[in-house]
């Protein structure tokens, strides 16, 4: 679960005072589930369904971790609308707001940890 170089961001923590802190993104589209039920021959069954379908929400949140201190959750939340030439994800310019924020908050050093997801590696 852990790499060899966990323990010395660990010891860089605690020696700089800083935060480990841990990011991760997550998307849930706006389409509302396929309801099914059943009727008696020959009846056409109908079923409410609320919302009518389009969009998607992003969502993106660091976790905040330092000695000596309770835990922090920075979180933010962008909606999607299905335009033409509207992104369907956070871009990098999103997350690095976030993480901004939250350094700016904490008032320390962070030491960040993530999934090495798309957008952090994605090319300027």
């Amino acid at each position: 679960m852990a790499g060899r170089d966990l323990g010395e961001g660990t010891r860089l923590a605690a020696t700089t005072g800083a935060w480990i802190v841990f990011e991760d993104e997550a998307g849930q589209s706006l389409r509302p589930p396929q309801a099914r039920t059943w009727a008696p021959r020959g009846h056409t069954p109908t079923v409410r369904v609320s919302g009518k379908g389009s969009g998607r929400v992003s969502m993106a949140a660091v976790v905040c971790y330092r000695p000596g201190q309770r835990p922090r959750l920075f979180s933010r939340v962008l909606t999607h609308h299905g335009r033409t030439g509207e992104r369907r994800s956070f871009s990098e310019d999103d997350d690095a707001t976030l993480l901004v924020a939250a350094h700016h908050q904490l008032n320390a050093p962070i030491i960040l940890c993530w999934d090495q997801c798309r957008v952090v590696r994605q090319p300027v």
